[in-house]
């Protein structure tokens, strides 16, 4: 099974609006077949390792990381795959939320007369799987929020200089995060100051994910780097957007998505909903400061990723997260330290949700 969630992780980013799953079969002690989900989703890992194992599938046992699917979609249902190759014994880790699924393939297996065993590696499966598992039960993406700041917090110094307060490590290190997510997401602020290109380098021909811009005005230049065609661009705007500038963000082949506005600024929760309505299981936001606190102010944030710098700015420099409106400190956001690694001469550190 750990090999088997190893292998499922090489999805991740790749292939959204489905499960990133790994299969291994073995048979006699012998691993004869092994499979992840293929970019794009199709075809699944059971199919791949399937016909990586052949004739020698009959009374094998197969090793999932998430319980086969029992519908029929663009492919016959996995566990109708397992079936009918002569799979002895199937161990999983998590049972599939999805209501197409959710217990089905598991009751498939057994009536067919299956060994089935549940819950091998349900804790790291469960975070493997924390994107697809918050789209089909809370009905939006997991978010990640990436900050790079100093030891003091601080993210530019006062003239708005930030480039470049982490080492190239931390940014290959952040390219590694864009890889593994669905979408990159940050506010028109960060757009309109940076020209960013949001886009992965340094990892071949994998998937560009998607560009996600939050801008209620829509006011931010075509001709700029996100008006480029590397990379999907979908911008999230108010009913207030000119319709000329809808019109020339759709010429450039954006995908425009109209969201409320809630005290001035869009939605966020509305705005979640709406990309994991379109697919979309893993977001990573990477600025701004506000942007950034109206996202953990909306308790949205699931996981946070620290990169911190040994250098010290002092109270002239501009923080790396807006205010957040607290009056007392037990009512500030928590969240609990999952790991912490050096990365370079800086150091990494990832938070989940309290």
């Amino acid at each position: 099974m750990a090999h088997a969630l190893a292998l499922g992780r090489r999805g991740l980013g790749r292939v959204w609006p489905n499960p990133a799953v790994g299969c291994v079969i073995v048979h006699d002690g012998r691993i004869i077949g092994r499979g992840w989900t293929a970019d794009g989703g199709r075809p699944h890992a059971e199919t791949r390792a399937l016909q990586q194992a052949g004739a020698a599938a009959r009374g094998a046992t197969a090793h999932v990381t998430l319980e086969p699917c029992a519908h029929h979609g663009r492919t016959p249902p996995c566990a109708e795959a397992l079936i009918r190759a002569g799979v002895a014994r199937v161990v999983t880790a998590l049972e599939d939320p999805d209501p197409r699924v959710s217990g089905k393939g598991h009751a498939m297996l057994r009536a067919a007369g299956v060994e089935v065993a549940t819950g091998c590696g349900a804790a790291i499966a469960r975070r493997d799987q924390a994107g697809f598992l918050s789209r089909v039960t809370r009905g939006r993406p997991m978010l990640t929020l990436k900050l790079a700041a100093t030891l003091d917090g601080r993210i530019a110094t006062a003239s708005g200089e930030s480039r470049w307060i982490t080492g190239p490590a931390a940014r290959m290190r952040v390219h590694a995060m864009r890889a593994s997510h669905d979408a990159v997401l940050v506010g028109g602020g960060t757009a309109r100051a940076d020209d960013p290109a949001l886009t992965l380098r340094g990892f071949g021909d994998a998937p560009q994910p998607v560009r996600v811009v939050a801008a209620r005005k829509l006011d931010l230049d075509p001709q700029g780097r996100l008006g480029t065609g590397v990379a999907p661009t979908w911008l999230c705007h108010g009913a207030e957007a000119p319709a000329d500038r809808r019109a020339a963000w759709a010429a450039k082949g954006a995908r425009l998505i109209e969201l409320p506005v809630r005290g001035g600024q869009l939605d966020p929760v509305a705005m979640l909903e709406a990309l994991g309505a379109a697919g979309l299981t893993r977001v990573l936001c990477e600025g701004g400061a506000s942007f950034a606190a109206a996202l953990i102010q909306a308790d949205l944030v699931d996981r946070l990723a620290l990169f911190s710098a040994g250098i010290a700015m002092g109270a002239e420099g501009l923080p790396a997260l807006g205010a957040l409106g607290l009056g007392r400190l037990a009512d500030a956001p928590r969240f609990r330290l999952a790991s912490v690694e050096q990365v370079g001469p800086d150091t990494l550190s990832q938070w989940d949700r309290a």
